[in-house]
């Protein structure tokens, strides 16, 4: 699996056969994490990254995830996955700001 990340950082691009060499690589984890990819939902906070996933937001900070998944069962979760593509082809949405508990919620409205 090293030679996956390796392609990615040489290529920076999430092509065709790196798609498919991650879906390999990474089975059902590695495909939902490009199809959070490819919704946009890995933003980049000032101080973090943000997955959306299906029932909740989670922050995502080097080699933690505040998901069950890795809080509980101590697994790499699809959430780190995709935050790790990301960070190699900078396939993420940048949002100019510090992250808020009110996850993504904009600081003017908050009270």
């Amino acid at each position: 699996m090293s030679d996956l990340w390796e392609d990615l950082e040489k290529r920076r691009v999430l092509d065709d056969s790196l798609r498919q060499e991650i879906e390999r690589a990474l089975g059902s984890r590695g495909k939902k994490a490009l199809a959070a990819i490819d919704a946009g939902k890995i933003k980049k906070y000032l101080d973090f990254f943000i997955v959306e996933g299906r029932t909740a937001s989670y922050v995502v900070d080097e080699d933690f995830c505040s998901c069950s998944d890795f809080m509980y069962r101590g697994r790499t979760c699809w959430h780190l996955l995709a935050v790790r593509i990301v960070a190699l082809t900078g396939s993420f949405v940048t949002v100019d700001r510090w992250y808020t508990e009110t996850f993504g919620a904009d600081p003017e409205t908050i009270e």
